[in-house]
């Protein structure tokens, strides 16, 4: 701020003491800027695993019967319940089915199933986040045992594979449970954890995960290495149960000094832990660093893999991708090293760990075409990482002009004939780092899908093009982002491929509306000029085995395990009215990824109908928590259908108009 922005003049001396998200230190950092706030970080909501339910409970209650009747006569009768119970549950989409009735060998028979069965149990396993978190209030003994444990993913569908994994899932949870149930309260909440771990620490049977594993098939595990493991959680448990978040807040009002920490994923960098303090992010030079290059290389790795896969072999001569602040600060810049990679060069560390330099990769070690991108910053990644974005430029513009084949260079290729087309210079046809000017901030599609304030998709695109066309130029230090719009559409109609990231549990596609507000996958194809849709791709980093699925199999992903979820769903009206506005916030982000890509299946829509507005029960526990948040649901179904995205019955549309009238007349006072 300058002695002339509004905000310096506004808080005067004011002292601002804002409690902030600990997983959220970007926009902590513009707080921090803009009214000088001391943050003091909360614990974002507990983890729990999504779980199963209704159809999808039934799934693995046929899958357990098949794994114990399969060699019998029963076996080919009970694949065919599975089979058709996968279908009703719209697994067909994700898992390739034989059809019903349909005669398969045993051999394929086990495929089938297993396949099926690492779909439930990839639901099953992902974490998300319950209710609300109360500052202050210590986490219950379940809330405790999610945040703890630890999860592997298993993709291969080998039926003996994943049952092992289940196996082995089930009894980590059965041993933390054990572990975490010695520090509880009559109320189930985790409290005075120092003093009960010391005598949890003990020797030999007493150990309660001894105790635990002993009555199951792993009771032969290392206890050596169960101890040091134990050991560890316990450090990690006393973190997250440490109560300093009111504390901090008491000692900032009296003037006093707030411990300052790190924020981001508690569950990638446990120093994030414990909360209450005041936040700060990272040296925005020292990314990325070597591990987030590891990492980004494993990720960009089965990109091309997967894209080649769907694309006939080919790979993606241009990928369109977004840069998130708190994504880079949480991951230490793992997504700005997936783009240095994609083009095929390496970042180089000075002695002090700055990263401001980087190396062409050989194409004999690269092993692949040098794969062009265009880069969508967001504003704050804009306003952290200038720097990050010059090493980008740079980056780009030094393959753009290595002499290399026009086949193992599609940055080369493509600049070529783009400065050819627009006579200018091959390095400023190269310009591929893109954000909004300025000061300025988001596309505004998820302010327009929020207000239903647009009245069609090319709408959309065009907000998207003129407010995020300003472009980066490392050859014109300080001169802000230039507006470079007919390079941007020039660069995005090459894109094969639209890509962004998941880097943790707690926020998902559809629980914000940035996601939706950068997706270019629909405007791609009107740039294009076969009119082709681009495959829109989504990397899930959020466990140890980093996972890439289309977009409309992560659409899915998050349906099933939030907005249909009675867990999630209920977890978030046990927090009231705020719960009933997060459920209708998922419901317009759907519609948003529907407007932005048109990558949502219309049973996602009619199984939401199912659950919010069928159900009369909840319908009735909707309007009367929440009625203006209601009316807003009602709104979206009718929106939804309107726009082409839902086909229902007549009586479903009916029965929203009707319930519509009913909820402007309870917000109006008027009782018919």
């Amino acid at each position: 701020m300058s002695d002339v922005c509004y905000p310096d003049s506004l808080i005067g001396n004011i002292p601002n003491v804002y409690y902030y998200a600990a997983n959220n230190p970007s926009e902590a950092t513009i707080a921090k800027r803009r009214s000088y706030a001391n943050t003091i970080s909360y614990l974002t909501p507990p983890a729990e695993n999504a779980g199963l339910y209704k159809g999808l409970k039934q799934l693995s209650e046929l899958i357990s019967s098949y794994q114990s009747l399969k060699d019998t006569g029963r076996g080919p009768q009970i694949v065919s319940s599975i089979i058709s119970t996968a279908k009703q549950c719209n697994l067909d989409k994700d898992v390739s089915l034989p059809d019903e009735g349909e005669e398969i060998s045993a051999k394929e028979r086990d495929l089938v199933v297993g396949k099926v069965y690492s779909k439930i149990m990839e639901i099953e396993s992902r974490l998300l986040p319950c209710g609300l978190h109360v500052i202050g209030e210590p986490p219950s003994a379940m809330e405790a045992v999610a945040t703890l444990d630890v999860y592997r993913g298993s993709d291969k569908g080998i039926l003996k594979d994943v049952e092992l994994l289940r196996q082995i899932t089930d009894t980590s949870r059965g041993a933390v449970s054990a572990f975490v149930e010695r520090t509880t309260n009559k109320k189930g909440q985790v409290v005075d954890v120092a003093d009960k771990l010391t005598s949890v620490f003990g020797f030999g049977l007493n150990e309660p995960w001894v105790q635990y594993l002993s009555s199951t098939k792993f009771y032969q595990a290392d206890r050596e290495k169960l101890r040091t493991l134990f050991a560890f959680l316990g450090e990690c448990l006393k973190l997250v149960v440490a109560d300093n978040e009111l504390r901090s807040l008491k000692q900032a009002l009296e003037g006093k000094y707030v411990e300052p920490g790190p924020g981001g994923d508690p569950i990638r960098n446990p120093k994030v832990l414990p909360t209450g303090k005041n936040i700060h992010a990272l040296d925005p030079q020292s990314i990325p660093t070597a591990a987030a290059l590891q990492s980004a290389m494993v990720v960009v790795d089965r990109l091309l893999e997967r894209q080649k896969a769907d694309n006939g072999g080919k790979y993606p001569e241009t990928v369109a991708l977004v840069l998130w602040g708190t994504d880079n600060i949480k991951t230490y810049g793992e997504s700005l090293a997936q783009v240095l990679w994609m083009i095929g060069v390496r970042p180089v560390a000075d002695t002090f760990g700055r990263v401001n330099r980087v190396e062409p990769v050989s194409l004999e070690e690269l092993g692949r075409p040098r794969i062009d991108v265009v880069v969508n910053c967001s504003g704050v990644f804009r306003d952290l990482f200038i720097n990050q974005m010059n090493l980008l430029d740079r980056a780009v513009k030094m393959v753009a002009e290595l002499d290399e084949p026009a086949d193992q260079n599609y940055v080369r290729k493509h600049a070529l004939e783009q400065a050819q087309a627009l006579g200018i210079e091959v390095r400023d046809a190269a310009t591929r780092v893109f954000s909004n000017a300025s000061g300025s901030y988001s596309s505004n599609i998820n302010l327009a899908v929020e207000n239903s304030s647009w009245n069609d998709e090319k709408q959309l695109q065009d907000m998207y093009l003129s407010r995020k066309s300003f472009a980066f130029d490392c050859d014109a230090p300080g001169a802000g982002m230039t507006e470079k719009r007919k390079v941007f559409e020039m660069a995005l109609s090459t894109a094969d491929a639209t890509f962004q990231n998941l880097d943790s549990s707690e926020i998902s596609l559809t629980d914000v509306s940035h996601y939706f507000d950068s997706d270019p996958t629909n405007l791609v194809q009107g740039l294009r000029k076969d009119g082709k849709k681009p495959n829109a791709y989504i990397a899930d980093t959020t466990t140890a085995n980093a996972q890439v699925r289309t977009l409309s199999e992560t659409v899915r992903l998050d349906a099933r395990t939030k907005l249909l979820n009675p867990k999630w769903y209920e977890g978030m009206m046990s927090s009231g009215y705020e719960g009933v506005r997060e459920i209708e916030k998922r419901l317009t982000n759907t519609v948003g990824w529907s407007a932005t890509s048109g990558q949502v299946d219309n049973w996602v829509y009619e199984e939401a109908n199912s659950t919010f507005i069928q159900d009369e029960e909840m319908l009735k526990r909707l309007m009367n928590t929440n009625p203006n948040s209601f009316r807003k649901l009602v709104q979206t179904f009718l929106e939804a259908n309107g726009r082409g995205y839902w086909e229902t019955s007549e009586d479903n549309i009916e029965k929203l108009r009707q319930l519509y009238s009913e909820v402007e007349d309870k917000i109006e006072g008027i009782d018919r």
